[in-house]
């Protein structure tokens, strides 16, 4: 069998190296990987600031930071799931349905192999080929959207693809189950109220961020995994979840978000659930000088492939 896990940074210094996520061998052959990291450097679906074409390599950069010890978890990561670094989908910066063919298309081979996609954007609007690609091989799945905004809108100047109106396109195409979907975090000011309404009306259940406050992160992850059951379930997580103060370089800022240490407790407590892929969308590096924003989601990252590990670990049993 194949050890698919990072280079051992002591004794291969992390500066060194050509950058993949937490220096994993980078390859287009998923055989016998659990998980496959996958960069989908597209951004010209941004209704405000672009630029998170650039997240994937900021995240990578970063990621060699990261070690595989999971201290909370007592778990070895990589004792219990291997995996590889795919590199980057095809896409045609500007042109979006062309793009959305590219990376549906490039993407389902990997996930029938049977590798887990943990896939980097980009904006929030790559998120809909991925799960076009999820559909056809699992069907339609629950979705686990952690977000400042609901990205339920119709039409933005007359267009109806872009990081806005995902999960409408996303419902309205049959790829996820409504009754067991869930968006977390919604916060900051709206349009109208209809908005709200449209997301519902939808069947998609809202937790806001002012609702997770007054009722607390265990009951939030309650809810979640209630509305999951045991479907099989696809989890995007945008950046712009967490508060700005401890995640600047996104496209969209809402303030009165969630702090770091909160994000990884919310995502950790997913465990047990049946994963078929997760996203981390709208990194953009212009806006994160010091790289606080990119270590973010590469740690959230490292949670997604702690989770795939911990079901492993059980699995063994």
């Amino acid at each position: 069998m194949k050890i698919m896990s990072p280079v051992n940074s002591l004794k291969s210094p992390r500066f060194s190296g050509i950058k993949t996520f937490m220096r994993l061998p980078y390859s287009e052959d998923v055989s016998g990987a659990d998980f496959a990291v996958i960069g989908v450097p597209f951004d010209t679906g941004s209704t405000y600031r672009i630029g998170a074409r650039f997240g994937p390599q900021a995240i990578r950069n970063i990621s060699a930071i990261l070690r595989s010890h999971h201290i909370k978890l007592d778990l070895s990561v990589f004792d219990y799931c291997s995996g590889v670094d795919y590199g980057d989908l095809p896409v045609n910066p500007g042109y979006i349905e062309d793009s959305y063919e590219e990376i549906e298309k490039n993407l389902l081979p990997i996930i029938e192999h049977g590798a887990i996609p943990i896939l980097m954007g980009g904006d929030h609007s790559v998120t809909l080929p991925e799960l076009r690609a999820i559909a056809k091989k699992h069907g339609p799945v629950a979705l686990v959207q952690f977000d400042a905004h609901l990205d339920t809108g119709d039409e933005y100047f007359g267009k109806r693809y872009n990081h806005g109106t995902v999960f409408r396109r996303a419902v309205e195409e049959n790829l996820i189950i409504p009754g067991h979907s869930i968006q977390v975090g919604i916060r900051g000011s709206v349009y109208s109220k209809e908005d709200l309404e449209g997301s519902r009306a939808l069947g998609l259940e809202l937790i806001p961020a002012f609702q997770c406050r007054e009722i607390g992160l265990e009951k939030v992850i309650q809810r979640i995994h209630k509305r999951v059951g045991k479907q099989n379930v696809f989890v995007t997580f945008d950046i712009d979840f967490v508060d700005p103060a401890y995640a600047p370089g996104t496209g969209t800022i809402e303030v009165g978000g969630f702090t770091s240490w909160e994000a990884l407790q919310v995502v950790g407590g997913l465990d047990g659930m049946n994963f078929v892929g997760f996203d981390l969308v709208e990194v953009l590096p212009a806006y994160d000088p010091v790289e606080i924003t990119a270590a973010l989601g590469a740690t959230i990252m490292f949670e997604f492939i702690s989770l795939i590990a911990m079901k492993n670990k059980r699995a063994r049993k």
